[in-house]
C-alpha cells in the first residue's frame, strides 16, 4: 500500500491514458493495485487514450498523438484492442508537443527537473522507438508513477475489482493548486498530471493524497 490507498486489497481497472489527467491518477492511486486495460476494445471515440490537455499561455490546449493503421487487420467478428494501435508520424506531432510543453511550462518551478523523463516521447525517433500506443502510454505512466510514488501496474487483478474503465473521473471536484499563470487565466482544473507536477513538484504527492475521492 501507499499513503494514497483508500481501498486496501482492491484493484482498479482503467482505460489507457496519454499523460493522464490529475483526476485519473487520483482514481488510480485510491486502490492498492491497478490495471490499465490495453486489451480493451479500441474505440475511436475515446480520445483520451491519445490526447491530453495542458494549460497553455492562453488557456487549455489539447495535444493529440495521432494513430495509424493497427498492427493487424481484424477478421470477421474480431474486435481491435488498444494494444493493436500504432503511432503515426503525421504532422511531426512530437515536435509540436515538445514546443507546446516548453511554452506552457518552461517557467514553472519544476519543469527543468522533470522534463528529461519525458524527452524520449518528444524526440524525432519516438515512432520507431515505441511503435505502439501501448508502449508510449506505459512509458509515460511509469515515469509519472515513479514521481508520485504510486505502485506499478499489475497484469492480473488482486482482491476486489473496481471497474472504472467507463467511469470518467475528470468531472470530480478539485481544489486549486499553484499554477504559474493563475493571475492571468484563473485556476484551470482537470488538466494533465503534468500540470500538477511541473507547478508543484514534490508537493504534488501531498496535494494528490488530499484529493483521493471515494468511488
Amino acid at each position: 500500500m501507499t499513503p494514497y490507498t483508500l481501498y486496501p486489497g482492491c484493484t482498479v481497472l482503467l482505460e489507457p491514458r496519454y499523460y493522464g489527467s490529475i483526476a485519473w491518477y487520483a482514481r488510480l492511486a485510491s486502490c492498492e493495485h491497478s490495471i490499465v486495460d490495453y486489451n480493451g476494445r479500441y474505440d475511436k471515440r475515446h480520445k483520451l487514450t491519445h490526447r491530453t490537455t495542458i494549460a497553455d499561455v492562453n488557456g487549455p490546449l489539447d495535444l493529440t498523438m495521432p494513430l495509424t493503421n493497427c498492427t493487424k487487420v481484424a477478421s470477421e467478428g474480431e474486435r481491435l484492442k488498444w494494444s493493436d494501435m500504432l503511432l503515426s508520424t503525421h504532422g511531426s506531432w512530437w515536435n509540436l508537443h515538445r514546443v507546446a510543453l516548453e511554452s506552457a511550462y518552461g517557467r514553472t518551478p519544476f519543469f527543468e527537473f522533470y522534463i528529461d523523463r519525458f524527452k524520449p516521447v518528444l524526440a524525432p525517433d519516438v515512432v520507431e522507438r515505441f511503435i505502439t500506443l501501448e508502449a508510449v502510454d506505459r512509458y509515460i505512466d511509469n515515469q509519472v508513477r515513479d514521481l508520485l510514488g504510486i505502485q506499478p501496474d499489475l497484469q492480473v487483478a488482486e482482491g476486489d475489482i473496481i471497474d472504472s474503465r467507463r467511469a470518467e473521473p475528470e468531472a470530480l471536484p478539485m481544489e486549486p493548486y499553484y499554477q504559474v499563470r493563475a493571475n492571468k487565466l484563473g485556476f484551470i482544473p482537470h488538466l494533465s498530471i503534468l500540470d500538477l507536477l511541473f507547478n508543484m513538484g514534490p508537493e504534488s504527492c501531498l496535494w494528490l493524497k488530499r484529493h483521493i475521492h471515494t468511488r
